[in-house]
């Protein structure tokens, strides 16, 4: 339990000034105390299950083992803790890898201090706080599914299994002999899907496809 009711709080962050001054923040807090600070994945994997925080204040760029390997790997053997992730990065990779991980919230460090408490207690009360930035980018990303939704219902049932026998790795002759058709019909179902999907290739195809699933 937290001592005096405060909410015990974890740090995993390899940049000296800044896990100071993360620690200092929750040290001078009125609500969390500190249970453990480190400098690396590594130690995090081996004290945190020990320390039982309910939050890890969790950088992604470390040396060795990543935040998100350390994220996936701690929530799969204790699912209610809560992991904000504390970083500079902004490429969509990292940003949905975290969340997948079992992140519940993705903020900048350039947010500051002050910001990045108020996202820790959002988290612990529930939210998921995500900077501006971010949060465009997973509307955006939700926005570029729907399309790809859309852009299958012009396809026919029929184009709907060519492209699901394509997912498969299927090629044309292949295609042909599970549907039962030509191979000359199943270039022609090809050509008529990347036209309708407004793609040139099959990779193409098959990531607006895949999305959908």
């Amino acid at each position: 339990m937290a001592n005096d009711g405060k909410r015990k709080i974890c740090i995993v962050e390899d940049n000296d000034d800044l896990r100071e001054a993360l620690s200092l923040m929750i040290q001078l807090s009125d609500q969390y105390v500190l249970a453990g600070c480190f400098s690396n994945a590594e130690a995090a994997l081996c004290d945190i299950p020990v320390l039982e925080p309910e939050a890890v204040l969790m950088d992604i760029n470390l040396p060795g083992v990543s935040g998100i390997q350390c994220i996936a790997q701690l929530k799969d053997n204790f699912p209610k803790l809560l992991f904000l992730v504390c970083t500079s990065f902004e490429d969509n990779d990292k940003i949905f890898d975290s969340l997948k991980a079992g992140a519940s919230g993705y903020i900048l460090k350039s947010e500051g201090p002050t910001k990045i408490l108020s996202a820790l207690t959002e988290m612990l009360e529930g939210g998921s706080p995500m900077s501006s930035p971010i949060a465009r980018k997973v509307v955006a990303s939700f926005k570029t599914v729907d399309s790809g939704k859309k852009q299958l219902q012009v396809l026919t049932d029929r184009e709907r299994e060519v492209l699901e026998a394509l997912s498969k790795g299927l090629m044309n002759k292949e295609v042909a002999e599970l549907l039962q058709i030509s191979s000359g019909t199943v270039r022609k179902h090809v050509q008529n899907i990347y036209e309708k999907l407004q793609v040139n290739t099959r990779v193409e195809a098959l990531n607006v496809y895949l999305k959908e699933k």
